[in-house]
């Protein structure tokens, strides 16, 4: 969330973002509600000063015996009393509003973020790896899944729905040797690992900036509870209302959850497959870091997200998102995509952002040091995927496939498949 007092004395840098990002805001609502809240705070003062005197005045006035005249005070006092709490009322319904209006409004992308209408144009940083040339048709994840009973999509929409799937034999073993991987490898590298519910409330959903804009995409548990779109919104929210201690920044979390997007706004992309569907597992990492250095802890970030797709030797670009396709908690963003060959293309299996003090204003989470400044600061998130579970077995599925119809396990999850090498039909 940004900054009230950032919006109001910078309106003309919020309409470039947001018309940057191909949205809009109600600028004039702002300023109206702005100057209702001003206006009405200015009249509350200036009756409790008068309110003030008048108190001053009756002991005075009782003391010297003039009792009508104190009377006639209390009487202003009692009204004037009434009077501020119905200004209080009006100013609480504007501050409200005013509140929910700028919790609308996204993030202002950084300086180095490169300007651009959508996906089309996120320019390319690095490449690792090349995507292997098959000396046979190569088959699609969603051909070899079920071939292989790894992957079984008809019953999954026969218990649950479209958009579900169940994952079998070594597929169900491949998941769950995956996760193992990524968190072991991401607390080598020092961050810690959590497990945290994957049923969460509003206040969680509004700190990450999930809530209110984004409720549609939401799985709903009870009116007050949802299900998790992604560990971010846990792991991020574990400081919510806290001061954190600035010499312990910055703080490295990590965690799997199972997430549920109700994916709203996706209808016709991607419906074949385990590339869109509503539930998937994913290891997500989390930094709290300070501001002087929260850019350098992105670089870092995407570096690990990056080392699991070397170490399972997947072919993988990363681009920076442009200003019309970065999310809306996002200062600045990287894509992570590994080669599909199904798609002939890379496939987005990673987003790192580093969403500044964004969220943390949002959800309140400040850090101390004593050495450096008196009081307390704003932290900064960072959020990255490392990685999207079912679209790194995709990949592998895909890019490690035998022209026999077999598949070859990456040498690096070998010891977590039980020592399997090849995946081979089911007899």
């Amino acid at each position: 969330m940004l900054d009230i007092k950032f919006v109001r004395e910078n309106p003309d840098v919020v309409d470039k973002a947001i018309a940057s990002r191909n949205g809009t805001w109600d600028r004039e609502r702002f300023f109206e509600l702005d100057a209702d809240r001003r206006s009405l705070i200015a009249e509350v003062e200036a009756l409790q000063a008068e309110r003030n005197a008048l108190s001053k005045q009756i002991g005075q006035l009782m003391r010297e015996g003039r009792k009508d005249e104190a009377e006639a005070a209390k009487a202003k006092v009692a009204a004037g009393k009434d009077r501020i709490a119905e200004l209080d009322a009006k100013r609480g319904e504007a501050e409200d509003a005013l509140f929910d209006l700028v919790s609308r409004i996204p993030n202002i992308p950084d300086e180095t973020v490169p300007f651009g209408k959508d996906d089309s144009e996120n320019p390319e940083v690095r490449r690792w790896g090349t995507p292997r040339e098959f000396d046979f048709e190569p088959k699609a994840h969603w051909d070899l899944g079920p071939e292989l009973g790894m992957i079984d999509f008809d019953r999954g929409v026969k218990i649950a729905g479209s958009r579900f799937y169940v994952l079998g034999g070594m597929g169900a073993r491949m998941e769950r040797a995956l996760i193992n991987f990524m968190i072991d490898t991401h607390v080598s590298e020092g961050f810690k690992e959590w497990w945290p519910p994957v049923i969460t409330n509003q206040a969680t959903l509004f700190g990450t900036g999930q809530l209110p804009k984004f409720e549609e995409d939401l799985y709903h548990v009870s009116p007050d509870l949802y299900l998790i779109p992604t560990a971010e919104v846990m792991l991020t929210n574990l400081h919510r209302d806290e001061v954190l201690d600035g010499s312990k920044l910055p703080l490295w979390y990590c965690a799997f959850t199972p997430c549920f997007r109700e994916e709203a706004g996706s209808a016709g992309r991607d419906t074949r497959g385990i590339i869109r569907v509503h539930e998937f597992d994913k290891v997500e990492m989390v930094k709290f870091a300070k501001p002087e250095d929260s850019m350098n802890q992105l670089e870092l970030m995407v570096g690990e997200a990056e080392l699991i797709l070397q170490k399972l030797g997947l072919p993988y670009h990363v681009v920076t998102l442009c200003t019309g396709d970065i999310g809306f908690s996002a200062r600045k963003c990287y894509d992570i995509e590994v080669w599909l060959p199904s798609y002939n293309n890379y496939k987005e299996i990673s987003s790192c952002s580093n969403c500044w003090d964004f969220q943390a204003r949002r959800a309140n989470i400040r850090y101390k040091d004593p050495a450096e400044f008196k009081g307390t600061r704003l932290v900064h998130t960072l959020n990255g995927s490392g990685l999207a579970v079912g679209r790194t077995m995709a990949a592998i599925m895909e890019n490690y496939q035998n022209a026999d119809g077999t598949i070859t396990v990456p040498e690096a999850l070998v010891p977590y498949m039980g020592g399997v090498e090849t995946i081979v039909p089911e007899v």
